[in-house]
């Protein structure tokens, strides 16, 4: 039986790894998911460690990729996906919260973002940007897609009688 929670905790962590890197990679695309503003979608999936454990690394993995194959610079690939890993535990951690305050748990997501990616953005890539300016920027586009999405598939997932063994 520790054999099939093992498959099965490795499989979807690393489907999730995958839709991140994808959705990602749309996103850049478009022109999308990096510089001062941001909107990644994928930072939605970062409510998925309320139901599940392997979500955490696998978000990171999904990150570091992501930026990766986006041509970030070493520094934004490393402080970028430590971003988005303190947002998942952050996720974890708030996963017994009461549905109508589910929205809560992707405030670490926004937060480490809206703390780390200034930073990044200015000593890496030379924005010359306030970092308070950057800041407000990454969170908004942090809000919309981490929060707003975020929620909205949690509720998704939540109600799916598909989700079955996942809830929170």
């Amino acid at each position: 039986m520790k054999k099939r929670n093992s498959a099965i905790y490795l499989s979807r962590g690393g489907l999730i790894a995958a839709l991140y890197v994808v959705i990602t990679w749309v996103c850049s695309l478009m022109g999308l998911s990096s510089g001062v503003i941001q909107f990644r979608f994928s930072e939605a999936l970062c409510i998925l460690p309320v139901f599940m454990p392997e979500a955490v690394p696998a978000l990171f993995v999904g990150c570091f990729i992501s930026n990766i194959i986006s041509g970030g610079l070493i520094w934004d690939v490393i402080f970028g996906s430590v971003a988005t890993l303190i947002g998942a535990i952050g996720a974890r951690a708030m996963r017994k919260l009461p549905c109508r305050l589910m929205w809560l748990a992707t405030l670490p997501t926004v937060l480490s973002n809206a703390v780390i990616i200034p930073f990044v953005l200015i000593y890496t890539y030379g924005a010359r940007e306030a970092w308070w300016f950057i800041s407000v920027t990454v969170a908004i586009g942090e809000l919309i897609c981490a929060t707003v999405g975020g929620y909205l598939l949690y509720r998704l997932l939540n109600r799916s009688s598909f989700i079955s063994g996942l809830k929170p």
